[in-house]
Formats: structure tokens, C-alpha cells, sequence
């Protein structure tokens, strides 16, 4: 197969076509992926696709050669097969073999994916407009918990354009523009890795091309998923399932690092989660929260809310003069922590810990002339 496709290339090319912009990334066909799941797809799909084309050859020459070689000026005369037993076997017999000898492999690779059994690790993958959370279950990264959200530089790009086109901002971040995230997840290579996939507000789904399958996830319900990269690198994909306004701005990046550099990566998140929990019993200075809380709002907030605090009218409401930021800190806290029923506004209780949601909610209350009071991570830690 690959064989061939070198051959088209080079053909394409002595003809003096752009094969770089026709044949470069095979744009039109399915990319073969890093995973055994996604090459057997692959190759699935490229023999079905050769015997669609065998088929096609066969039916049309012979449509065309009946045509030209059997026409009414030649004087030939419709040949009768309604009665010739022979002729039904052969036109039932053939697409039956044809349709089986396609069942059985793609029967095969769909069991094979759907196999999560004897997994090395278990990783939780909940979907939250407009942002993953990913919950390692076991393994050596039992405990850590990461958020990732489209990249802060993206987030505030695209926010704030101020007259830039998306073709500048490409030239600007690259291809990656909007597919780049804060905190990618971060596997382990040559391990089996099973996921669980739900969502904490509306289906989304998450599909990353280069591991060859695409699951929902879906508020109150759990699929389940696995793959095995076993080539370090990094891995981009989307959420594939309209999920609102911001669903354009959700990428998803899996990052593969061989075990020697997993390890170092799991010891560094426990530290990090080590240093938050330590953060989260001191006293903060005013400034010090502003200024984390900035940056926590427009990772998190400003989509919705807007960067200067406006909002936007009859869908999201302003933060700047508001009464829940000017009036008392339990409520302004209950709102941020636990949502409104019925409203966009989604629960931030298991997506900011202690040290960040203090900080946002301190940065609401200071800013956009509102003036609101100070709220330390451990007033958070102790609404739990």
C-alpha cells in the first residue's frame, strides 16, 4: 500500500502537479495514526476502499462496454436472464463473499477496541464547557488531577483580536493556533491505557485522530475506551460533539513521554500538588491574589463574561457592577463553587482548587471599579 501511494506521488509530481499540496498529508484519506487500533483501521479502510474501486471498474466497464459494443444501432437485442437459476446464484453468491471477507477483519479490530481488559493504568476523562479534566485513577500517577484548557496565549488572542485576522494569528502561534492547551495529558509509552469518558454538563467527545478512535462523553454515563502509543510525541485532536459557544476552543493535546521521563513528570505533579496544598494554608497578600486571579479569570471566566467584565447581555451576566461581586463573599463563593441550577454557569468546585478559586473570585470583587473584599484559599478550604 505504502508502495503504491509512493508511486502515485511520484506520478503526480513528473506531471508537473503540486503534489506537496495535493499528496503531502493525504488531507482527503484517514492519516494511519500511531497506535496499532488506528494502523489495522487504517488498513481497513484502504482495502475496502480498493475493492469499492475493483467493484466500481467492474460495473461500469461493463455498463460502458453493453453501451457501446450492444447498442440498438448495432442491432443487438436485450438478452433475457430472468429465468437462468445460474445468474441468481452469482449475483447473490459474490456480494455475500465480498461483504463477509470485508466483516471479518473489521469485526476483529472492532472487538479489539473495544477491549479494555488487562489495562497498566486507568485515566477519567470528563468533559466541562469548555475544558478537560483528567483524573489518573492508578498507576504511578494515582492522585493527580489536571485541568487542561486552551492555551492562555490562544485564549487571549482570540479574545482579545484588536483587528488581527486568523491569518495573522497563525502566522503568529503557527499551525497550532487554538489547538495548543495549558496542561496536556501526559502518558506513559508501551503501556496499555484504559479511559473512562463522562462530562460534567453536556455531551462532548473526545477524539484524537492519532489514536485512531473518537468517544462521547456524556453527562451520567460512562464509555470506555484504551490505547497504547508506543512512539513518544505529541498528539493533538478536538472535541468532536457540538458542546455550546466555545466548543471551537477545546483542544486536546496527549503528550507520550518514555517511562524514564513519565516518572520525572509524575514526581514533579505530586510536588506541584504538594506546594498547592501547602499554599492553601497561608495568608495570601491582596496583590498576590489579583494577579494570580487574572490569570485564572481568563483561562476560565472571560469567554463567557467577557475580559472587561461586561458580559454579554441576555446570555451571560456583566461581573462589573454586579451585585453578587459587591455583596457578601459566601454567596459571590456558593456561586463560583457549586453554579446555578438552570443557567450556563457551570460548577468550578472540582475544577480550581483552593489557592485559584480564591484568587479569581478576589480579582471579581477588585475589579472593573467593584469593590469587594479579599478571599483567602483557606475561607475556600473550609466550605468544602
Amino acid at each position: 500500500m505504502r508502495a503504491f501511494k509512493n508511486w502515485l506521488v511520484a506520478v503526480v509530481g513528473a506531471t508537473g502537479l503540486s503534489a506537496g499540496s495535493a499528496f503531502a498529508d493525504y488531507a482527503l484519506n484517514m492519516r494511519e495514526g500511531v497506535t496499532a487500533t488506528s494502523q489495522a483501521n487504517y488498513e481497513i479502510h484502504m482495502i475496502i476502499f480498493w475493492v469499492c474501486v475493483a467493484i466500481g471498474i467492474v460495473v461500469f466497464g461493463a455498463m460502458i462496454y453493453s453501451m457501446i459494443a450492444h447498442r440498438k444501432s448495432k442491432g443487438a437485442v436485450a438478452a433475457q436472464f430472468h429465468e437462468s437459476t445460474l445468474m441468481e446464484i452469482v449475483w447473490t453468491v459474490i456480494p455475500i463473499v465480498i461483504l463477509i471477507s470485508m466483516a471479518i477483519p473489521a469485526t476483529k479490530t472492532l472487538l479489539a477496541m473495544e477491549d479494555t481488559s488487562n489495562a497498566d493504568m486507568t485515566i477519567k476523562v470528563t468533559g466541562v464547557q469548555w475544558k478537560w479534566k483528567y483524573d489518573y485513577v492508578d498507576g504511578a500517577a494515582e492522585g493527580v488531577s489536571i485541568i487542561s484548557s486552551l492555551h492562555p496565549d490562544h485564549n487571549e488572542a482570540r479574545l482579545l483580536k484588536t483587528g488581527q485576522t486568523t491569518e495573522s494569528l497563525r502566522a503568529q502561534f503557527g499551525d497550532q493556533y487554538l489547538l495548543d492547551v495549558d496542561n496536556p495529558l501526559v502518558i506513559p509509552t508501551g503501556q496499555k491505557i484504559r479511559f473512562l469518558l463522562t462530562a460534567a454538563d453536556v455531551i462532548h467527545a473526545w477524539w484524537v485522530p492519532d489514536l485512531g478512535w473518537k468517544k462521547d462523553a456524556i453527562p451520567g454515563f460512562v464509555n470506555e475506551a484504551w490505547t497504547k502509543v508506543d512512539k513518544p510525541g505529541v498528539y493533538r485532536g478536538q472535541c468532536a460533539e457540538l458542546c455550546g459557544k466555545d466548543h471551537g476552543f477545546m483542544p486536546i493535546v496527549v503528550v507520550a513521554k518514555d517511562p524514564a521521563d513519565y516518572a520525572k513528570w509524575v514526581e514533579s505533579q505530586k510536588g506541584a500538588a504538594a506546594d498547592a496544598a501547602a499554599a492553601a494554608d497561608r495568608v495570601w497578600m491582596k496583590d498576590e491574589l489579583i494577579a494570580k486571579g487574572e490569570k485564572v479569570y481568563n483561562t476560565n471566566c472571560a469567554a463567557c463574561h467577557q475580559a472587561n467584565g461586561a458580559g454579554l447581555p441576555g446570555a451571560f451576566p456583566a461581573i462589573a457592577g454586579s451585585a453578587i461581586a459587591n455583596g457578601a463573599a459566601a454567596a459571590h463563593v456558593d456561586t463560583v463553587m457549586n453554579g446555578r441550577a438552570g443557567t450556563a454557569m457551570a460548577a468550578y468546585k472540582s475544577i480550581l482548587n483552593d489557592v485559584d478559586m480564591a484568587a479569581v473570585l478576589t480579582f471579581q470583587r477588585n475589579s472593573w471599579g467593584n469593590s469587594g473584599s479579599v478571599i483567602q484559599p483557606a475561607d475556600i478550604k473550609a466550605v468544602r
